[in-house]
């Protein structure tokens, strides 16, 4: 079943700054997380001495404000970040609330990232960090709608095929003929949210959700 949005819904439901969630969501890896501190560090500590020397020229508060910039970047970095997601999504002119079934839940093996290092012979060899991911196959009363991926957790192993599931589906085209993206989703069933990135405000789907399929049914 599609419902589709009204307008404003949509703006709603996808912020266009990244909340909190969002910010760790964009946050990433340990290592990603170290290359912003560094950046930031070096960045920030550079430019500020550059500063200093520069306070009697017209350039001192430039390199001033540049220095303070590079020193917030392991904030805004994320919460920019975050924001150029969330507008992928809200960029399209079709949405449609989605509440079907799983038909199939399937897991890969996915390579998160490459790297060289040495071995006990000092010798390079390239070592691969894989992460299983959980892929689910939607459908609803019309036929399959697509495919949600992301990073499997413990507690998605009590997804099973059948579980109703919801979330929205973004299209170019207003008979949604093509499916250009979806969001995260709710399981009601299970309470739980899956999904690689947390699109959407929560509280405010699952409302919009009781509200707009109970009007349906």
């Amino acid at each position: 079943m599609l419902i589709p949005l009204r307008p404003g819904e949509l703006q709603r439901l996808i912020p266009a700054v990244g909340t909190g969630n969002q910010f760790r969501a964009t946050l990433g890896s340990p290592r990603e997380i170290l290359q912003r501190v560094m950046i930031s560090a070096i960045g920030g500590v550079i430019t500020l001495l550059i500063s200093q020397s520069q306070m009697t020229s017209r350039w001192g508060p430039f390199w001033l404000i540049a220095g303070v910039v590079f020193l917030l970047y392991i904030l805004w970095g994320p919460i920019l970040q975050a924001g150029q997601r969330n507008a992928a999504l809200r960029r399209y002119p079709s949405a449609a609330l989605f509440q079907g079934e799983i038909v199939e839940v399937l897991s890969r093996e996915r390579v998160e990232n490459r790297h060289e290092q040495a071995d006990k012979q000092g010798q390079l060899e390239l070592v691969e960090n894989r992460r299983t991911w959980m892929l689910l196959e939607l459908e609803d009363e019309d036929g399959y709608l697509g495919r949600l991926a992301f990073p499997m957790e413990k507690r998605h192993q009590t997804i099973r095929p059948g579980a109703v599931i919801r979330c929205l589906v973004l299209s170019e085209r207003k008979d949604f003929s093509k499916i250009g993206a979806l969001s995260d989703a709710w399981l009601p069933g299970l309470r739980m949210w899956v999904g690689e990135y947390p699109f959407l405000l929560r509280p405010a789907f699952e409302e919009l959700c009781q509200l707009r399929i109970r009007r349906s049914s």
